[in-house]
C-alpha cells in the first residue's frame, strides 16, 4: 500500500505540474486571443482544395437570392403595369401602351401618376406571371444546389480536420498530453469540430453571397436615384456588418468561456463515470450529483445569457430593417414629389429594399452562433498549431518483417544474424531531466549490456519509470544523452526506434475489442499462432481458453471485464509479440500473484538469450532473475 500511495503521489505531482502548464497556456491564450477575422482566415485557408465547389456554391446562392428578390420586384411591376393599363383604358390614351415609351403621365381614377424608367411596359401581364413562376421554381433548385455544395464542403473538411487533429495529438503524445484535461480534448475532437460545420456550411458562402447580392441591389436601386442606392448601401452595412461585429465583440469572450466550461463538464462526467464504484462505496453520490448540477446550472446560465444576447440582436436587426424600409419609402416619395423619380421608382425601390434583406439577415444571424463557432475554431486551431515537446524524426524503414527480425551482417562473425543477435545494447550518459522545475534524474549514467537482463530497483518516485520513457524518447533529456544500439535516440527515426523497443507500462490500456486484437497491437497482422505463443509466454493463454469465445472475447470498455493482473499479462503478451531486441518493463508483475509472476519471469529469462531486457520494479522478488541490479535513489544509481 505504501508503494502504491507513493506511485499515486508521484503521478499526482506530474499531473499537477502539467496541469499548471496547461492552465498557464490557457491563460495566455485568453490574453492573446486572435481576432475573429484571423480565426476565420485560418479556417477559410483549409478550403483551398475545395475552392471550386465553394465558388459554385457562392454563384448558385447569389443567383437563388436574386431570384427571390426579383420575384417580389416583378410583382410590383405587375401592380404598376396594371395601374398604367387601367389608366390608359379609362382615359383613352391607349397609344401610350403601344409605343415604346417608358415615361410620361398616366391618368387614373385616383388622379395622374408620373412614370419614369418603366421597364416591362410592353410585356403582357401573363408573360410576367409566367416568368415569376419560372423564377420561383428556379429559386428552389438553386437553393438546394447551394446547400448541397456547402454541406459537401463542410463534411469533407470536417473529415480532413479530424485527421489533422488526430495526427497532431499523436505528435503531442505523450509528453505534451501528460496530465492534460481529457474531457476538454474529447470536447475538441467531437463538439468543437462538429460546430465548424456551421462555419463551413452556413458562414463562408453566406458572407460572399450577402456581399455580392447587396452590391447588385445597391446598383439596381441606385439606377432610380443615387440617394436611394446610398440608403440601401447604408442599411446593408448596418445589418450585415455593424450589428454582427458589435454582437460578436460583445459575446466572443462569453462564447469561449462557454466552450471551455462545456469541456470541463465533459471531463467531470467522464471522471464521475470512471470512479462510479468508489462513489457508491464511499457514499459520495449526492455530493457528485450536486457538483454536476452546479456545473450544469452555471453552463445553463451562460447559455441563457447568450440566448438573451441573440434575442436582443434579432430584435435590433428587425428594427433596423423596418426603419430602412420606411426610410426608403419616405425618401422615394420625397424624390417623387420633386419629380426626380417616377411612381414605379417608389414602388420598386421600396419593394426591393424590403425583399433584399434576406442575405444580410442570414449574415447577421450568424453572429448569434458565430461566437461559439469561432471559439471552437480557435480551440481546434490552437491544438493544430501546438508545438510538440519531442519532434518526431521521419525516415527509416521497419527493422522487422512479419516473420521476425530481418537478417543483418554481424561485424564479428561476418554471417547473417537477426537484428536482436547483433543488438549492441543501450546507454544513458550523464543524463539530467526535470518535469518543469522538479529534477527527476541528476547526472545519471547507466549501461545496458546486450543479451542481459538489467534490473533497476528503487522506491517509487526515484526516477525508474522516467528512465524508460527517455529510452522510448517520450521526452528528451535536458542534459546528457540516451543512446540505443549505439546511436543517440534524438537521431534515430521515430518509427525505427519504436520497432527496436517493446515497452510494458504499469497500467495496460486495452481497446474495446477482442483479446486477440488487443494482443495484436504489438504486431499488426500477426498470425493467430504468433498471438497464442505470445499469450503463453505471458501466462494468459489458459485463462483465455476458459472464456466462452476464447481469443475472440470482447474485453469491454477500457478492459473493464478483466482484472488488473489479466490486463497486465495481455500487455506483456503484446511486448513478446512485438519481438524487438530491447524490452522495457515497468513494474510488469505489480498486479500478479507469485505463481504468475514466476511463470512470466521464467519466460523473460528464456527470452533474454536473444533480447536485452530492462526490468524496473520495487519488488525484490522480481530482481531474482536479473543479471545485474542497480539501486536507484533520488535519480542516481548506486
Amino acid at each position: 500500500m505504501s508503494d502504491t500511495n507513493k506511485n499515486m503521489q508521484k503521478s499526482t505531482v506530474q499531473k499537477n505540474l502539467m496541469n499548471e502548464k496547461t492552465t498557464s497556456d490557457n491563460v495566455n491564450t485568453t490574453k492573446k486571443r486572435r481576432s475573429a477575422l484571423s480565426i476565420m482566415g485560418s479556417l477559410i485557408g483549409l478550403v483551398k482544395p475545395l475552392i471550386h465547389i465553394m465558388l459554385a456554391a457562392i454563384i448558385l446562392g447569389t443567383a437563388g437570392y436574386l431570384c427571390a428578390i426579383f420575384l417580389t420586384i416583378l410583382a410590383g411591376q405587375v401592380i404598376v403595369h396594371g395601374l398604367i393599363a387601367g389608366g390608359a383604358t379609362n382615359t383613352a390614351i391607349g397609344t401610350v401602351l403601344t409605343e415604346t415609351v417608358t415615361s410620361g403621365n398616366v391618368a387614373t381614377e385616383a388622379g395622374t401618376i408620373t412614370v419614369k424608367n418603366m421597364w416591362l411596359i410592353n410585356t403582357p401581364v401573363k408573360t410576367i406571371i409566367t416568368v415569376m413562376i419560372i423564377i420561383a421554381v428556379l429559386r428552389g433548385i438553386l437553393h438546394y444546389a447551394e446547400q448541397y455544395c456547402n454541406h459537401f464542403i463542410a463534411f469533407k473538411l470536417l473529415a480532413i480536420i479530424r485527421h489533422k487533429v488526430f495526427a497532431a495529438l499523436r505528435k503531442l503524445c505523450p509528453a505534451k498530453l501528460e496530465g492534460r484535461d481529457k474531457g476538454n480534448l474529447i470536447s475538441i475532437i467531437t463538439t468543437d469540430i462538429e460546430l465548424l460545420e456551421v462555419f463551413y456550411a452556413h458562414t463562408i458562402s453566406p458572407i460572399a453571397i450577402a456581399t455580392l447580392t447587396s452590391l447588385i441591389m445597391v446598383f439596381f436601386i441606385g439606377r432610380y436615384h443615387w440617394l436611394a442606392g446610398l440608403l440601401a448601401l447604408a442599411a446593408y452595412l448596418i445589418v450585415g456588418v455593424v450589428i454582427p461585429m458589435w454582437n460578436g465583440k460583445r459575446g466572443s469572450q462569453m462564447g469561449m468561456e462557454f466552450r471551455t466550461n462545456f469541456g470541463e463538464l465533459n471531463s467531470f462526467v467522464l471522471d464521475s463515470l470512471r470512479g462510479l464504484d468508489e462513489t457508491i462505496q464511499y457514499d459520495q453520490g449526492e455530493k457528485r450529483k450536486e457538483q454536476m448540477s452546479e456545473r450544469s446550472r452555471s453552463l445553463a446560465g451562460m447559455q441563457e445569457k447568450l440566448s438573451k444576447m441573440e434575442g436582443a440582436q434579432r430584435s435590433f436587426t428587425n428594427l433596423v430593417i423596418l426603419l430602412a424600409s420606411f426610410g426608403m419609402l419616405a425618401l422615394t416619395v420625397w424624390l417623387y414629389g420633386k419629380g426626380e423619380i417616377g411612381f414605379e421608382g417608389i414602388l420598386t425601390c421600396t419593394i426591393a429594399m424590403m425583399g433584399s434583406f434576406g442575405p444580410v439577415v442570414a449574415l447577421s444571424s450568424l453572429s448569434n452562433n458565430l461566437n461559439q463557432t469561432l471559439a471552437s475554431g480557435e480551440r481546434v486551431l490552437s491544438l493544430l498549431e501546438e508545438t510538440p515537446m519531442v519532434e518526431e524524426i521521419s525516415g527509416g524503414v521497419d527493422i522487422r518483417t512479419a516473420s521476425g527480425n530481418i537478417p543483418v551482417v554481424s561485424e564479428n562473425t561476418g554471417k547473417e544474424e537477426s537484428r536482436a543477435s547483433v543488438f549492441s545494447g543501450a546507454e544513458a550518459q550523464h543524463v539530467t531531466f526535470a518535469y518543469e522545475n522538479e529534477t527527476i534524474l541528476d547526472d545519471y549514467s547507466l549501461k545496458l549490456e546486450p543479451g542481459k537482463i538489467t534490473g533497476i530497483h528503487g522506491a517509487s518516485g526515484s526516477g525508474k519509470s522516467t528512465l524508460l520513457k527517455l529510452l522510448m524518447r517520450f521526452w528528451d533529456v535536458n542534459q546528457g544523452s540516451v543512446s540505443v544500439d549505439g546511436e543517440d535516440v534524438r537521431k534515430i527515426p521515430t518509427r525505427h526506434l519504436r520497432d527496436m523497443e517493446s515497452y510494458v507500462t504499469q497500467e495496460t490500456h486495452l481497446f474495446h475489442d477482442s483479446i486477440a486484437n488487443n494482443i495484436a497491437v504489438g504486431s499488426p497482422g500477426a498470425s493467430r499462432e504468433a498471438i497464442i505463443e505470445a499469450a503463453k509466454k505471458a501466462s494468459i493463454h489458459d485463462f483465455i481458453m476458459k472464456l466462452p469465445k476464447g481469443y475472440d472475447t470482447e474485453v469491454g470498455e477500457l478492459g473493464d471485464t478483466l482484472s488488473g493482473g489479466e490486463k497486465q499479462r495481455i500487455g506483456i503478451a503484446r511486448a513478446f509479440l512485438h519481438d524487438s531486441p530491447l524490452i522495457l518493463m515497468d513494474e510488469p508483475t505489480s498486479n500478479l500473484d507469485s505463481l504468475n509472476e514466476g511463470i512470466i519471469l521464467k519466460s523473460l529469462r528464456e527470452a533474454s538469450e536473444k533480447k536485452t531486457v530492462v526490468l524496473v520494479s520495487h519488488r525484490k522478488s522480481t530482481m531474482n532473475i536479473v543479471d545485474t541490479v542497480f539501486e536507484m535513489k533520488d535519480g542516481r544509481i548506486s
